[in-house]
């Protein structure tokens, strides 16, 4: 059975995007992205809000030939995985191993979840915000970044009460630091 992960890399304060929509803060250093690229690899299955598959599809046609070796490990990780993107105003989806659902079902996700040996992430504030709320989130991965922002897109939805184990932390020599949650309610 596959967990459901929701990652995210988070100003202090707690948002993904300032108020201007901006997260170049967030971008990731060689260090931390070849952590990333660990934590992705055994992921199956990515979940994807429109605008969050939006942002990630440049993977899909990244240069592997010439880029630093975390970027081309990233790619190759991101097209390996299937990909499911909810939304109501997408035409259609342009990479492979990529479907369109119109709605989001949690009972869906719970027979997904029984079915996949791999483990899968769910990614978008506003998708993840509505597996919070089925209960459907097993761990929570967030990558703070030392930076306040003030505003913007939270990570964690407004009135979400979750019972939280610390299960993995690191430090990076950036300042960033890498938290993992195991939730108690799920």
């Amino acid at each position: 059975m596959g967990k459901l992960i929701y990652t995210g890399i988070t100003s202090l304060d707690g948002y993904i995007a300032d108020e201007a929509g901006n997260f170049d803060w967030s971008v990731p250093d060689e260090e931390v992205h070849a952590f990333v690229n660990d934590l992705e690899r055994p992921i199956g299955t990515h979940l994807y809000g429109r605008r969050l598959y939006e942002v990630m599809r440049v993977w899909q046609t990244m240069p592997v030939e010439g880029s630093p070796a975390e970027i081309a490990d990233y790619a190759q990780i991101w097209r390996a995985a299937d990909k499911i993107v909810y939304s109501n105003s997408l035409a259609e989806v342009s990479t492979p191993k990529t479907r369109l659902e119109r709605g989001f079902d949690p009972a869906d996700i719970r027979a997904l979840k029984q079915s996949e040996e791999r483990d899968l992430s769910i990614g978008g504030p506003g998708l993840a915000a509505s597996a919070i709320e089925a209960g459907l989130v097993d761990e929570f991965a967030v990558f703070v970044s030392p930076v306040v922002v003030g505003g913007g897109t939270r990570y964690l939805p407004d009135r979400a009460k979750l019972g939280l184990e610390l299960v993995d932390e690191r430090r990076f020599g950036n300042g960033v630091v890498y938290l993992s949650y195991r939730a108690l309610s799920a």
